[in-house]
């Protein structure tokens, strides 16, 4: 996502509601290690999560990038910072038993003041124990301040670029649910149906290159289905058993995830009636997703239309997105579930996930929507009917 995709203005308001919030929680400087939320704070783009890596927001100044001797020059080819703000760690320390690269930003810390009222993300994936027992150790626990969601949360409302992204995000999803539709056949092994899909997903359409999602093709079949975070193996589609798929295009890091279910023969009466159910739960709760609607009102929707159908559904049933690098395409923030009053803003964008489970099969069909004053607006123009082929 290289910075020249925002203009400067929107990377200053992005730093300027991050810098409320720290302020907000007693933060004088925040360390930021989730990929995602330094990409949106500086345009930062590359595979250098795998290491330790981080954007510096002190509460004044320049933000810092440090990471990785190696990782500099992506650095200095995808932010909008300054050379004499891009830092590094040594190059001897990576994966080193003796050494830790979090020794030297201690050091880097201490040489610069900021000692105190230090905030890091401290439930994310990239946050490490041994990251955290360094900086306890140089400065305290009472110096340490949980950050976790910080920066997350001002994510959450879309500025009308980071839409635009995501809706070329859904024409790339739109394209891989079209050539699946097209490739489902009997007897065709399904590593060689993602392959194809993914193929579509980043080859992409004339003027939009897709980009690595941050979750490979959910696609199980049969009984596998019941369960719902299964990828895919090489057995062959058959007969009369239901399949379905989570994808996503990626555009510039910004995803726009869809699920669509196919079945290869004649649907049996369950799974035609969860169907009905399901695309009755998506009806309402897109037309329930407007501003001041809260996230519990837009879930109870979904709840609501399953209970009709004679089904209970006992998991969430949809979460915000937007940019996002592995694992995760959610933004880990609010999530479409009783209990959640979060209420619904304009520009906020999730990822509805009216999906059931039973013990025999699954089927998912699900949308991803922008709020608008009229409702939610799916992100991608796909059909949503259980996609059939006959025998």
């Amino acid at each position: 996502m290289p910075a020249t995709d925002f203009s400067a203005q929107e990377f200053a308001d992005r730093i300027a509601k991050t810098r409320a919030a720290m302020e907000r929680q007693g933060i004088e400087t925040l360390l930021i290690t989730d990929p995602s939320n330094m990409a949106w704070l500086t345009g930062y783009d590359g595979w250098s999560f795998y290491v330790p890596q981080m954007v510096i927001l002190p509460a004044e100044g320049s933000p810092l990038w440090w990471g990785r001797t190696q990782d500099k020059a992506g650095a200095a080819q995808t932010t909008w910072m300054d050379g004499s703000d891009l830092l590094d760690w040594p190059e001897e320390h990576v994966q080193h038993p003796d050494h830790h690269p979090v020794d030297s930003l201690a050091k880097l810390l201490r040489d610069r003041g900021w000692t105190s009222a230090l905030g890091v993300e401290m439930d994310n994936y990239y946050y490490s124990a041994a990251s955290h027992r360094i900086l306890q150790n140089a400065f305290g626990d009472a110096a340490i301040l949980d950050a976790t969601g910080l920066v997350n949360w001002q994510r959450a409302v879309k500025s009308d670029a980071e839409v635009e992204m995501m809706q070329k995000a859904g024409r790339l999803t739109a394209h891989m649910h079209r050539v699946l539709r097209d490739a489902f056949r009997e007897g065709l092994p399904k590593n060689q149906l993602v392959a194809e899909v993914q193929a579509a997903g980043i080859a992409g359409l004339p003027g939009l290159a897709g980009d690595y999602p941050a979750i490979v093709p959910i696609a199980p079949s049969g009984t596998e289905a019941s369960a719902s975070h299964i990828t895919w193996n090489d057995r062959p589609i058959t007969q009369d058993e239901a399949t379905y798929f989570e994808i996503s295009g990626c555009y510039r890091r910004y995803h726009c995830p869809a699920s669509r279910s196919l079945f290869l023969g004649d649907p049996p009466e369950d799974i035609r009636r969860a169907e009905a159910a399901v695309l009755g739960a998506i009806d309402d709760a897109l037309s329930a997703a407007r501003p001041g609607t809260t996230c519990e009102e837009v879930a109870n929707c979904v709840y609501e239309s399953f209970a009709r159908a004679g089904y209970v559904k006992a998991n969430r049933t949809g979460y915000p997105i937007g940019l996002s690098y592995p694992p995760d395409w959610g933004e880990r923030t609010m999530s479409l579930r009783p209990g959640d009053t979060t209420e619904l803003q304009e520009n906020m964008t999730f990822h509805l996930m009216p999906g059931l489970w039973t013990s025999d099969w699954g089927l998912a069909i699900t949308e991803s929507f922008l709020v608008t004053a009229n409702g939610g607006q799916p992100l991608a123009d796909i059909p949503r009917e259980l996609v059939v082929k006959s025998k």
